[in-house]
């Protein structure tokens, strides 16, 4: 009988020490590429986001078809998408950036005009009264007012990109994604598992920054749970 490799690397272990401290630079690469993807794509969908969701609340006949458009495009395989968008983009990050954005619109534009929806009327009319234009009012009343929502969309937009951002890995920008797909084809063990759980704490680290962030901008909101309590 052969002895047995005396490294977990060599023994194609699920867990090892050794990948990570000999893969630390392409680990660290591959982490910084997935979180500028995200961050990329996420912030180009709320941009876009916001004045759509602003449209469709004060045209209501433009809500339905806003909100068809964006729910269509979420339903597209995200493969299909990337072979609709390739004749655009090509081979580059912008096409997985294309692909975000598209699929992060959906849950974006639904929470932010829902959170629009739910500003109470009496509230409005009590700004107009005081003055407030349409474009103080949107800012200083109603988007506040619809942040619970809008930050409840973007975390959930967030999560949902960290995610999909490695299906990019088939046009060779998929953060770590890459890493997962050239491991599960060589079945390296060590690099599919830190890999995936990389990508399990960018989405909670990132999920729990924004609900931290929302907190921070909706203090109205710890006031009113600490009342009803």
């Amino acid at each position: 009988m052969t002895a047995p490799p005396d490294d977990c690397l060599a023994r194609n272990e699920w867990i090892c020490g050794e990948y990570l401290s000999t893969r630390r630079q392409i680990l660290l690469d591959a982490v910084v590429q997935h979180l500028q993807l995200t961050a990329l794509s996420v912030l180009i969908a709320l941009v876009i986001a916001v004045p759509l969701a602003v449209l469709a609340r004060r045209w209501g006949w433009a809500a339905g078809p806003v909100l068809a458009l964006t729910t269509v495009l979420y339903t597209i395989p995200s493969l299909a998408m990337f072979s609709l968008l390739l004749p655009v983009y090509g081979l580059s990050a912008s096409l997985v950036v294309a692909g975000l954005v598209l699929y992060s619109l959906t849950l974006l534009v639904r929470n932010i005009l829902a959170g629009l929806r739910a500003v109470p009327e009496e509230t409005r009319q009590a700004a107009r009264g005081m003055g407030y234009g349409p474009i103080r009012l949107l800012l200083a009343v109603e988007l506040p007012l619809a942040l619970p929502a809008a930050m409840a969309g973007l975390r959930i937009a967030t999560v949902s990109a960290v995610s999909l951002v490695t299906v990019g890995a088939i046009v060779g920008f998929g953060g770590l994604g890459n890493l997962i797909y050239a491991g599960m084809n060589t079945y390296f063990k060590a690099q599919v598992l830190t890999a995936s759980v990389l990508c399990v704490v960018i989405a909670v680290v990132a999920d729990v920054l924004l609900l931290g962030v929302q907190r921070v901008l909706t203090p109205w909101e710890r006031a009113s749970r600490a009342a009803r309590s």
